[in-house]
């Protein structure tokens, strides 16, 4: 499910505090992670609802972080896992089975037809495409679910830097500008960004088609957003809320879906989180990511420009 999730978004946006500006004991203990750094104020005394105003993000989000902060350190401190656990992975892994199936279907169909020689000679060439299209989805399926399990172990070492935003959007299908904030910086890694942009922008062409597609960055005291803004008919809150659960029914009926959990999975590398927004004219899915670069992700504080 969406770590956020809700409709009508406030017309106001609060200013948070940076980094440099929280309490030095909280930073230290949070190794710069913004979400972290939250809940440890939050142990320290502060309501939710407080420490949620000050860094601009819902209070129900906090919430569950707070929870599963208390969740994971039972299950270590007790040597009692989560016993969901398990049938997570299980079911992890029915979904990245069934993301393969279909490229490999594909791509053993047109391999017999070429090897028995029943595709005409004028259509070589676009069936050996066929098979090339095919085995480079399933080899970026394949890198999902790497980049998915290291980011579970843990050992996922994100390296920021400042990212060429507009060349990233240029990647995408359609080559979608920057509608608003194309100016302003953005630190990630280029490529884990790209595929959360990629899953994002997918996800916002669902059908039915929308009237438009837009991407907008926006700063929010600690926090850089980056939009994609759905215009037209909107996604309804059910259907998102099975995206973001990537063990949701898709629509052949097999049971299991992706949905946007590597989106999700990587954004959380970064530092940030994943949410959804919308109303009865658009539908917003957002990344957000720390304005500077923090220890988080592991990665080092880019040096100045000389």
């Amino acid at each position: 499910m969406s770590e956020a999730l809700h409709y009508a978004r406030p017309s106001y946006l609060r200013t948070a505090p940076t980094p440099d500006q929280v309490e030095p004991r909280v930073a230290t203990q949070a190794g710069v992670d913004l979400r972290v750094a939250m809940v440890l104020e939050v142990l320290g005394g502060r309501t939710v609802d407080n420490v949620a105003l000050d860094w601009d993000i819902e209070s129900s989000m906090l919430h569950r972080w707070v929870r599963d902060f208390l969740v994971a350190g039972t299950a270590v401190i007790t040597h009692r896992p989560d016993p969901d656990e398990a049938r997570q992975r299980d079911r992890f892994l029915a979904a990245f089975a069934h993301e393969l199936r279909s490229p490999v279907t594909v791509a053993n169909g047109w391999a017999m037809e070429l090897a028995e020689g029943e595709v005409p000679q004028d259509e070589v060439v676009d069936a050996v495409q066929h098979v090339t299209d095919a085995l480079a989805r399933l080899s970026d399926h394949i890198l999902d679910v790497e980049l998915a399990a290291s980011v579970s172990l843990g050992r996922l070492r994100v390296e920021l830097e400042e990212v060429d935003l507009v060349a990233l959007c240029q990647a995408l299908p359609g080559k979608p500008e920057v509608r608003q904030g194309a100016d302003l910086t953005v630190y990630a890694s280029p490529d884990l960004l790209g595929r959360i942009l990629r899953d994002l922008w997918a996800t916002a062409h669902r059908e039915p088609a929308p009237d438009g597609v837009a991407i907008e960055v926006v700063e929010s005291g600690a926090w850089t957003e980056i939009r994609v803004v759905r215009d037209g008919t909107p996604i309804s809150p059910m259907v998102l809320k099975a995206l973001f659960d990537p063990f949701g029914s898709n629509d052949d009926a097999t049971g299991v879906t992706m949905g946007l959990y590597m989106a999700r999975a990587l954004t959380v590398a970064h530092g940030g989180f994943l949410g959804a927004e919308g109303d009865d004219q658009t539908t917003m899915l957002y990344t957000r990511l720390p304005r500077e670069p923090t220890a988080a992700s592991g990665a080092n504080r880019p040096r100045s420009a000389e």
